[in-house]
């Protein structure tokens, strides 16, 4: 790590919030980023640790101490990077996550834990005001056809990743817009909707095919999906509760 002494020397900085007189003004969200220096400065905050359990604590495994070591080295392109390897929408986990991860922290077991969740929404935010965020286009095509049902993330995930690896793929969506309960469940004061259309934009130009209104079962059977594509995945989500 670049401050393998961080944690002793630096104290814990959350984010604060817009002023609620200014906050009821609007449904927007109402998080105000930390500096770029502070972000550095709880970055270095990250020990070293032997075991970094921050990994099992993680859903999808991000590799939280590297972004954090070069968060701290200022090499955010290199952070936007390694935290795209496992997660492909850290815009939406970084607002909304429960962060167990900071739960899992070493640091947790007697003082105030990274500020993991804050670091990654600054690494993901960095890279949209620099425009670092393309879309990725496959290589070649291996002329197979995916139906993914369902646009919440577990579908947008699925879609990316298959599409970059040479798929066709086609997302069904009942609803008039992609992003499932992203969009239809999460206020914007939580999360705004223009990140989900950011990256429906690039996914679409990466070469999935969005396909809304469209409820199969219902206004498509789902019998012409089995006979028209090679695979089918379902990511309908789960709505209701057991």
């Amino acid at each position: 790590m670049g401050k393998t002494t961080g944690f002793m020397e630096f104290e814990k900085k959350e984010r604060d919030y817009v002023d609620i007189s200014e906050r009821i003004q609007s449904y927007k969200e109402f998080v105000l980023p930390l500096s770029e220096e502070e972000t550095k400065t709880q970055a270095a905050r990250c020990m070293d640790c032997g075991i970094p359990y921050c990994h099992s604590g993680c859903p999808v495994n991000n590799q939280i101490p590297d972004w954090n070591d070069l968060v701290y080295l200022e090499k955010w392109k290199e952070a936007l990077e390694n935290l795209h390897s496992t997660n492909n929408f850290p815009e939406f986990t970084g607002r909304i996550c429960p962060a167990p991860c900071e739960a899992s922290c070493t640091l947790n077991l007697y003082e105030e834990p990274v500020s993991i969740k804050t670091i990654e929404c600054a690494i993901i935010d960095k890279g949209y005001e620099n425009n670092w965020i393309k879309p990725i286009i496959a290589e070649n095509k291996n002329g197979k056809d995916v139906a993914v049902i369902g646009s919440g993330p577990a579908g947008l995930a699925c879609a990316q990743q298959l599409v970059r690896v040479g798929y066709e793929v086609t997302v069904y969506e009942k609803n008039p817009k992609p992003g499932g309960l992203l969009r239809y469940g999460i206020p914007d004061f939580k999360m705004e909707k223009i990140l989900i259309d950011k990256r429906i934009e690039q996914m679409s130009l990466e070469g999935v095919n969005f396909q809304t209104n469209a409820h199969v079962g219902v206004d498509i059977p789902l019998r012409s999906i089995v006979n028209n594509f090679d695979a089918v995945v379902l990511t309908g989500g789960a709505e209701f509760p057991r």
